[in-house]
């Protein structure tokens, strides 16, 4: 089920990791020779497809095979989790840092995927009744109570409490991206140090300033291990400028 479910992803995610390279390619070329980074940006990280990867694996682990990845994805879409980065320039490529996962927004962001793998069961609970020669009413409304009944609890509760965890944990999250401390900048090399009062932690990322954006690469320093910036490119948008 595992190598299943790793195959998908990377079947999946590697076309998106390909396009990312060619953005960043391009952007290095013609991107904006501002070096000040000052201002609070914001990320939006994509979890889409692999809430979808992850539900479609553990339905395909139950036999629920009549779903397709196109289906979940047709369910699945704008699965976003913000995050805030805060920077301020003190001297000549080098300032301070403040960095921070939103809560709410991994909150709603959770919430959002699993109402959308419930429409997806219930969806697959309504074939099952016709496929068994059940002739009642199969919208709905009339599943979720169903599904109310046999599990006691709603079915997104259920996919909650017995189903995948479609997204990283929050706390996976907060230790990848969390924090606070100092920053350098050399040509193209971010190289941030995490101070959480008892250790100093050294993330060194590529950086592109595109105009309002600001996108941190994969990690420069071959030993360095991360969720997603070992991978992929994180895209910030300028929400608010320090000198505006």
């Amino acid at each position: 089920m595992k190598k299943i479910v790793k195959f998908m992803v990377f079947a999946i995610l590697f076309p998106t990791l390909i396009v990312s390279t060619m953005l960043l390619t391009y952007l290095h070329f013609f991107a904006s020779g501002d070096k000040n980074l000052s201002g609070e940006w914001t990320a939006k990280l994509d979890m889409t497809e692999q809430a979808a990867v992850t539900a479609l694996g553990w339905l395909q682990d139950i036999e629920a095979v009549s779903v397709s990845m196109q289906d979940m994805e047709s369910h699945m879409q704008g699965l976003t989790i913000e995050m805030n980065l805060t920077l301020e320039q003190t001297a000549k490529d080098e300032g301070t840092f403040r960095c921070n996962v939103l809560t709410e927004s991994y909150n709603t962001c959770n919430e959002a995927a699993y109402e959308a793998f419930a429409s997806v069961f219930r969806e697959l609970v309504s074939e099952r009744l016709r496929a068994a020669g059940y002739t009642g009413s199969t919208d709905e409304k009339t599943i979720e109570s169903l599904v109310t009944k046999t599990f006691g609890m709603s079915t997104v509760t259920y996919l909650m409490s017995c189903g995948p965890e479609l997204l990283p944990s929050l706390e996976d999250l907060q230790a990848q991206y969390d924090g606070s401390g100092t920053y350098q900048t050399t040509e193209d090399v971010f190289t941030r140090q995490f101070d959480d009062g008892e250790s100093v932690i050294t993330k060194v990322e590529y950086y592109i300033r595109k105009d309002t954006s600001l996108i941190l690469s994969a990690d420069a320093d071959p030993a360095a291990l991360g969720y997603f910036s070992d991978h992929y490119p994180v895209i910030y948008t300028l929400r608010h400028a320090e000198n505006e």
